[in-house]
């Protein structure tokens, strides 16, 4: 047992990682669902969300933002809006994590040296034609899960905004009961409005839930990040930390489309508390649908100590989760630092 997390499964996996070295992997892409607006809180307004996968991108790996102008602070509740990103800074920065960028498709191009899986980004789902190039992307996803096949671990995060309802149109396509069971990023879930979202894309594709493949589904209502994971995940032979709740759970339901033999015991998911707590969702049922061999780790940094009201909108129910923030508080925790520790330098990046 690690402190500072809760595990539902087993902790084989966590045993194999002990003193090994990971390899921390975000993964972008924009959706234009996101511009539909209420849909997202990850980002200012619903035209900025699609900044936020190249800016995430560019403050992990040069500690600044480029592609936009990202001075403007939100206000929440009075509060400095702290993004997931800066939480995945502070652990990677604390447990030295090396970090790759993966681009499967994202409107805006991050001003950084990327893996690029693909040069086109997601459509509004509505259209039932959200994805021209799942399978390029897929296949490019498992080159790339090839070649990093010789660290020890991957830790794999995500950036994408509307991702909870791109995912939510996955599940639903391959036949999940997901109805109101996906996270979202504020303290009400809009479920009536991804349901509804979701339902127009699959009646103009033409799909009935259950009754199509992984490709068709992504084609039709996903996103390049979760072709591109499965991607990595299917290419790669070494251990994964699936960084993140609900995107993951649609990552891991792709997988399963194409192998229904893969085994689930080499990979983990790893989020935080704030998602598997979440009573607007249930990440645990949604995973136990699709194996329950799948290990959930939920990390809980402990933000009710901390001085930071921005670290406290957590608590209400802001965000919860992005940029691969569980896995990477994960990974730290393994690597043997205390709640402590990364509690006191999540807020020494977020102060500066």
């Amino acid at each position: 047992m690690i402190e500072g997390m809760k595990t539902y499964g087993s902790e084989e996996l966590i045993n194999k990682i002990t003193d090994k070295e990971p390899v921390f992997v975000l993964t972008i892409g924009t959706t234009d669902t996101s511009l539909i607006p209420g849909i997202s809180g990850a980002g200012a307004s619903p035209e900025m969300t699609l900044y936020t996968p190249a800016s995430d991108a560019e403050y992990l790996v040069l500690n600044e933002v480029l592609c936009c102008d990202a001075t403007a602070e939100i206000i929440i509740d009075g509060a400095v809006g702290q993004t997931p990103g800066k939480l995945t800074k502070a652990a990677i920065e604390l447990a030295n994590i090396p970090v790759v960028v993966a681009n499967a498709g994202s409107k805006i191009k991050p001003n950084i040296e990327c893996n690029t899986l693909s040069l086109e980004h997601g459509e509004d789902i509505r259209t039932g034609k959200a994805i021209r190039n799942p399978l390029e992307i897929y296949e490019n996803g498992k080159l790339l899960g090839e070649r990093l096949s010789s660290h020890d671990y991957l830790v794999i995060g995500e950036s994408v905004a509307a991702g909870t309802t791109t995912a939510y149109g996955v599940l639903k396509a391959l036949g999940y009961d997901a109805d109101n069971k996906v996270s979202g990023s504020m303290p009400v879930n809009p479920h009536e409005l991804k349901i509804s979202v979701v339902k127009e894309g699959l009646e103009n594709a033409g799909i009935t839930p259950g009754e199509c493949n992984c490709m068709e589904a992504l084609s039709a209502v996903g996103d390049p990040t979760t072709a591109a994971m499965a991607g990595i995940v299917m290419g790669s032979n070494i251990p994964i930390i699936l960084a993140g709740g609900t995107q993951m759970a649609a990552t891991c339901a792709v997988i399963k489309d194409i192998d229904s033999d893969f085994d689930f015991t080499r990979l983990n998911i790893a989020t935080t508390k704030f998602v598997v707590n979440d009573e607007s969702s249930n990440l645990l049922n949604l995973i136990e649908q699709i194996d329950p061999r799948i290990t959930i780790h939920a990390v809980d940094p402990e933000f009710e100590k901390s001085d930071l009201g921005g670290l406290h909108l957590y608590l209400k129910g802001f965000t919860k989760e992005g940029v691969g923030a569980g896995g990477s508080m994960f990974t730290a925790l393994v690597k043997g630092y205390s709640v402590d520790e990364l509690r006191k330098k999540i807020e020494e990046v977020c102060s500066s």
